[in-house]
């Protein structure tokens, strides 16, 4: 719980795919949201492909006791699922449940950290190299 007393979950958005594989890699990154954060209450939600759909993880969220949930796109930039089909979810979900705070997160766009992240694919692939260029 924050400091107001309300049950804050975090629904993590991505865009699924039909490969078990992505489900589970997507899992363990909430896995690592909720070991790396105060909230507890962390669940996946998928936009196209895969279950729990949206409105499946804000149900789950207030099966759990979430009063207010935060939407995270792990998307990189605001695009039309993020400018338009999440806050299309979000209206659907405040008819459900007129009660639930629903705050959409910004997505990951341009940070120093993602730069970090390509650096140290780049320097992995390079690890790998069997071919050098001239």
């Amino acid at each position: 719980m924050n400091e107001t007393g309300c049950k804050t979950a975090v629904l993590l958005i991505g865009h699924g795919s039909t490969r078990p594989e992505v489900k589970s890699a997507f899992c363990a990154l909430a896995d690592l949201v909720r070991a790396g954060s105060d909230n507890r209450l962390v669940e996946v939600a998928f936009l196209s492909c895969g279950e729990p759909t949206i409105a499946g993880g804000i149900d789950r969220c207030v099966e759990q006791g979430a009063r207010r949930i935060v939407l995270c796109p792990y998307f990189l930039f605001a695009g039309s699922h993020v400018r338009n089909d999440l806050p299309a979810a979000m209206a659907a979900a405040g008819q459900r449940y007129p009660e639930l705070e629903l705050l959409l997160a910004e997505p990951l766009g341009v940070h120093a950290k993602l730069g970090e992240v390509v650096c140290e694919r780049v320097a992995e692939a390079l690890g790998k190299s069997t071919v050098t260029a001239e």
